[in-house]
């Protein structure tokens, strides 16, 4: 591949918007307006073969819910014959064990199972329903196959309260890993950005948790903690730079840098079944807008973290400044950062009284 256009490694198969759960601070976009029907079986197919022709190395297959996806196992399986690394990005819902046993069998090479929180009210309050029993049977399951699995808590105020007992019940399933994902605000989790982003000492508390946990599980389970955006100085490169590795694949077939690029303005992003992947990788100009560190406006331009950074999250910029081509607010040298600095400061003040805007469901993605 070219500098303009880097090896893909990663594809990130979003199979459907579904879900039955409605998650708070879920990433999905808050409004979808449909622009074709939904991908079929056969064009999955079809992009997973094209992906691993271009290099890539994984799949993550995702969603919504993925396995809603009634040919799941059929992809999963194109994938094996293809020898890319499986990865189920799944609620555990719904799922028995005879279809995780099928998943196992057609190559899924491994499970990222989360929980969203360790009390059922909790639950309820935050994903409109508690599946913590199913999620516990899924994880019992995939360690009698053998399957990898990672535990992820995704993290914000309305459970901060409970990371202890979060810990304690991710550690009781011997993981091979443990993710605590501090919300990103984007999606719905910026429309409950009120309620969902904690104060300084309640994410000091959690990171002096999860370091212990770490120690704790030393050599058996990996403990990763991923502090939000808005309590770092510099910002991250999102998705490892902007279509440098990763491409997300829509449920109506879009190809996007992550998962929420489609709702940037002016940006034409190709459908999957109007021409080959790599050419959309290559040639979209959507794809090539913010590649690289050439787009870069100042202060970012002249600064030396921009080949590390590539300038932060496009999508967090247009969704705190109006403007993609911003440099993200996360950072501390940006005249915008004043927007984050604002809301940590409202975090300081604790959450306001009213409830959390659970996820709804969008419009029916139809395959035809």
């Amino acid at each position: 591949m070219t500098a303009a256009a880097p090896r893909l490694l990663t594809l990130v198969a979003e199979l459907t918007y579904g879900c039955k759960l409605r998650c708070a601070y879920c990433s999905n976009p808050v409004e979808v307006a449909q622009r074709a029907p939904a991908l079929s079986a056969g064009d999955w197919l079809r992009v997973i073969e094209q992906a691993e022709e271009m290099g890539a190395l994984q799949v993550h297959f995702t969603g919504g819910e993925p396995l809603l996806f009634q040919e799941l196992e059929l992809l999963v399986g194109r994938a094996r014959e293809k020898q890319l690394y499986t990865n189920l990005i799944t609620s555990g819902v719904p799922l028995s064990r005879d279809r995780l046993r099928a998943l196992e069998r057609a190559g899924l090479d491994h499970v990222q199972l989360s929980f969203q929180a360790a009390s059922s009210a909790s639950n309820l309050r935050i994903a409109g329903i508690d599946a913590t029993a199913q999620k516990l049977e899924v994880a019992r399951w995939a360690k009698e196959l053998e399957l990898p699995l990672t535990v992820n808590l995704v993290l914000h105020r309305e459970n901060l309260g409970e990371i202890e007992q979060l810990l304690a019940l991710a550690e009781s399933l011997e993981p091979h890993r443990i993710e605590l994902a501090n919300a990103q605000y984007l999606g719905w989790a910026l429309r409950n950005r009120e309620r969902l982003l904690p104060s300084a000492h309640q994410l000091e508390e959690a990171r002096q948790l999860a370091a212990a946990s770490r120690e704790r599980l030393a050599g058996k389970t990996d403990v990763l903690f991923v502090l939000p955006d808005y309590y770092g100085d510099r910002p991250r490169a999102c998705m490892q730079g902007w279509a440098s590795s990763y491409l997300v694949v829509t449920p109506d077939g879009l190809a996007l840098p992550c998962q929420a690029a489609r709702d940037l303005p002016g940006l034409l992003f190709d459908d999957v079944r109007s021409a080959p992947l790599a050419e959309i990788w290559a040639r979209s100009p959507a794809l090539g807008a913010f590649r690289g560190a050439d787009w870069l406006p100042q202060p970012c331009r002249g600064c030396a973290e921009r080949e590390r950074d590539f300038g932060g999250c496009r999508c967090q910029a247009f969704a705190l400044t109006g403007d993609a081509s911003a440099p993200d607010p996360a950072c501390s040298v940006t005249p915008s950062h004043h927007l984050i600095r604002s809301a940590r400061q409202r975090a300081e003040l604790g959450a306001p009284s009213a409830p959390l805007e659970l996820r709804r469901a969008p419009r029916r993605l139809s395959v035809e």
